[in-house]
């Protein structure tokens, strides 16, 4: 009686639920809470910030990074990312100094920029 047809396909529906329940179960409760130990995904931007860009062409610019205590002047192109320089910590903070006294000056509004670059072409 337990190998009939019913019975096997009663098995095979409970395993499918079973299994559907555990991957449910894992990716909510193990995953969700920040993977597993070592092999747990690295936490979105932990430790890692981009401090300036600056774009020089069609997919290239150069990228001024954070990692932890260092500091790097990338280079990155469409099919790679190169290492320019490295920052000692002193020449870092001088950067960011100096790039925090240009962030103070006041940005004009879209209309001033409009106004300037009309008055531009009008004199050509």
């Amino acid at each position: 009686m337990l190998s009939s047809p019913f019975f096997s396909l009663l098995w095979m529906i409970v395993s499918v639920v079973v299994i559907i329940v555990l991957a449910y179960w894992f990716t909510k409760h193990v995953v969700g809470r920040g993977g597993l130990g070592a092999f747990g995904p690295m936490r979105a931007g932990e430790g890692l910030e981009i401090l300036a860009q600056l774009p020089l062409g069609r997919d290239q610019r150069l990228i001024v990074a954070q990692a932890g205590e260092r500091f790097f002047l990338l280079g990155v192109t469409a099919s790679d990312i190169s290492m320019l320089a490295e920052f000692t910590a002193e020449e870092a903070a001088l950067w960011r100094e100096r790039a925090g006294t240009a962030e103070k000056r006041e940005t004009p509004s879209f209309r001033q920029a409009l106004d300037t670059v009309l008055r531009q072409k009008g004199r050509r």
